[in-house]
């Protein structure tokens, strides 16, 4: 395992940050565009492990998959019928493959279909998904613990029109199942069984699905989707930038002070990750959005919050990681379903954060930290400390933003992220874009 020593910002941030495509709304564009008709162009497609994965897999099943320059990537699409009806899918650790692959390719009247995924991979839970495909008509049949990867999907088309969906502790579930039901053989109709988290992401999911050509309506609590995608307008897509990847930067004056901006988010974004922006007003961040550019400024004093991340989660590590350098208590909720992500993430927060002697209360929907910067200095004076990741991405960005604080205020290290390797998944250039923003405090001074 490699590691990377973290240089703080020797002068408050300033500049643009550089984020790549969303994953969420590449993998989605993906999807749809494989159950579109003919080709889709895709622009500033994120390039990384996770969209990688999908499109490997629809390799694997004989669908042209084309990259061309400037992260623009061709797919041609199949109307959700791939020349290939059986093999061997792996979706390494991306949980967006993990449901959406499966529910599509249920869809088929007679595919056979073996799914592996990573050692993390088979401790997510996937018994949601796969209670719903065979409900639908599927059959599975697992290697090991029943509701787990690795499987067999069994595929034999969807036989109800109607399907109870509970989506409590992935959202995942129910995007899956409305993007797969624009080639069910009959229109669709989902009823919501109790609370759906991350809501925002089945919002994007829907809105997508509209884009694509698709047809798709909610009354609560039903979701119903006519089959049929005539694919994007003009056959090309353009994906926004992550939010969940610009959060790190968003915050970052938390820790060097100064200033940071991203371009290109459109106002109308799919990105419920974007209210990250409204936690940053409360700690006492200045935001400011002109057309597609978000600029955040540290001009205030920082306060401590009390804040319910349920609806955009992935962001809660980036400020749970900076808790140390607020004022008072953060306290972060609505979080449980973290639990059964890459990682147990508020576990593994909570871990690394007690490593640096900051006072955690843990439950099981909510993290409280209470900070000590004296001790943390204490525990980091003799050299960086060492921060385990998991072999979650979110954790290795998160602490590296943190790592980026002065801390002994002489510009030494103190903090080392093992594995950095992780951020493949979403942000293969996190490091490097760290280190140039870095570079421009001494080109501003």
């Amino acid at each position: 395992m490699s590691d990377i020593i973290i240089t703080p910002f020797p002068r408050p941030a300033k500049g643009e940050a550089h984020v790549p495509g969303s994953k969420s709304i590449s993998n989605r564009a993906l999807m749809l565009g494989f159950l579109s008709e003919g080709e889709v162009e895709i622009r500033n497609l994120l390039q990384s492990e996770d969209t990688e994965v999908l499109q490997t897999a629809f390799k694997e099943l004989g669908v042209p998959v084309q990259k061309g320059e400037d992260h623009t990537t061709r797919i041609r699409g199949c109307a959700g019928l791939p020349p290939r009806s059986s093999g061997e899918l792996y979706v390494a650790n991306a949980g967006t493959v993990a449901r959406f692959l499966p529910a599509s390719l249920s869809l088929l009247p007679d595919g056979d279909f073996r799914f592996a995924g990573s050692e993390a991979m088979m401790k997510r839970p996937m018994a949601g998904l796969l209670d719903c495909l065979s409900a639908l008509g599927a059959s599975i049949d697992f290697s090991g613990e029943p509701g787990f990867f690795p499987f067999q999907l069994h595929s034999c088309g969807w036989k109800p029109d109607e399907l109870a969906v509970d989506a409590s502790r992935s959202s995942q579930i129910l995007s899956g199942l409305l993007i797969a039901a624009t080639r069910a053989p009959h229109p669709m109709k989902f009823q919501l069984a109790g609370d759906t988290v991350s809501k925002p992401f089945v919002t994007m999911t829907t809105e997508m699905i509209r884009q694509f050509g698709g047809e798709v309506r909610f009354e609560h609590p039903f979701y119903s989707v006519s089959p049929g995608l005539t694919g994007p307008q003009n056959a090309s897509y353009i994906v926004e930038p992550d939010a969940s990847a610009a959060s790190y930067f968003f915050a970052l004056p938390i820790a060097a002070g100064g200033s940071t901006l991203i371009q290109n988010f459109p106002k109308n974004s799919l990105q419920g990750d974007l209210s990250f922006l409204d936690i940053l007003e409360e700690v006492g961040l200045s935001v400011t959005r002109t057309g597609e550019r978000v600029d955040v400024c540290r001009s205030h004093a920082m306060r401590s919050v009390d804040a319910d991340f349920n609806a955009f989660s992935d962001t809660f590590l980036t400020l749970a990681a900076l808790a140390p350098l607020l004022p008072g208590p953060t306290r972060i909720r609505g979080i449980g379903h973290t639990r059964h992500q890459e990682t147990d993430r508020i576990a593994a927060m909570a871990n690394e954060l007690r490593k640096l002697g900051q006072g955690v209360e843990e439950s099981e929907d909510s993290l409280t930290i209470q900070p000590n910067r004296e001790r943390m200095i204490e525990l980091t004076r003799q050299g960086p400390l060492s921060i385990k990741t998991y072999d979650d991405h979110r954790v290795a960005m998160s602490f590296a933003i943190l790592g980026s604080h002065d801390l002994h205020g002489n510009g030494e290290p103190w903090l080392r992220i093992l594995n950095p390797e992780c951020c493949g998944k979403t942000f293969p250039t996190f490091f490097e874009e760290l280190a140039r923003m870095r570079s421009l405090t001494h080109s501003h001074s």
